[in-house]
């Protein structure tokens, strides 16, 4: 059974009708309708098969979750520079949040500094789902011990048209807000966001058990009305 053949047999389509109205920029008949875990199984059961080695190359895919299953596939590789390659090549026919936001690698975690030129590459992306994704990465490996200014910098100073990216922003800024608050702070009291990125993430923050009472009444009194 092809890869393909083995989607269609764990098909719901109930589920299918579900995700669709969740992303709405992918046509309905791109989705198929596997669960998230069903995928997940399978990229593990193919991980280090030729049969993955050939899908990997076989871009673009037709349907959503081949390209879900080829991110799933990428997280399970344990080389980082195969893997940051394999990323490179795939990044370009990524189309949606969720592909976009599904792909997180665990080599990056042990590979952090050889990841950050990658992460400035793609933030400077003009591609949304590339930008997205560079974005989510700074996010996930760089607001704790590896943490410095300038990586809001990196994202705060180049301002996009796209809903989808400036949604990453704001998610991004109110992490920040939870782990590195005293500097991420300044973003916000000196409108250094565009505005509808600074009340989302304003809200965003407001939404995170991560942040304080305190700080959270503090920045209620900053958002721009």
């Amino acid at each position: 059974m092809s890869i393909r053949e083995t989607l269609f047999s764990l098909r719901e389509e109930k589920f299918a009708a579900f995700q669709a109205r969740l992303i709405p920029n992918v046509a309905p008949e791109r989705i198929i309708g596997v669960r998230t875990p069903a995928l997940r199984k399978l990229a593990k059961t193919l991980r280090g098969s030729g049969e993955a080695e050939e899908f990997l190359k076989a871009l673009p895919h037709e349907f959503f979750e081949e390209n879900n299953l080829h991110a799933f596939l990428l997280c399970e590789m344990k080389d980082f520079d195969a893997c940051v390659q394999a990323v490179e090549d795939f990044l370009p026919y990524v189309d949606n949040w969720a592909t976009c936001d599904q792909m997180s690698p665990g080599v990056f975690r042990k590979n952090k500094q050889a990841l950050l030129p990658y992460i400035r590459c793609w933030i400077a992306s003009e591609r949304c789902y590339t930008r997205r994704f560079g974005t989510g990465m700074l996010m996930s490996h760089f607001l704790d011990e590896d943490f410095r200014e300038e990586y809001l910098r990196l994202v705060s100073d180049k301002r996009s048209e796209e809903y989808y990216v400036n949604m990453m922003i704001a998610w991004y800024f109110a992490t920040a807000l939870a782990k590195q608050y005293e500097a991420a702070l300044p973003y916000l009291e000196n409108r250094r966001l565009d505005p509808w990125v600074h009340n989302k993430t304003i809200q965003k923050a407001v939404e995170s058990f991560r942040v304080s009472d305190e700080h959270k009444a503090c920045l209620r009194a900053l958002k721009i009305r």
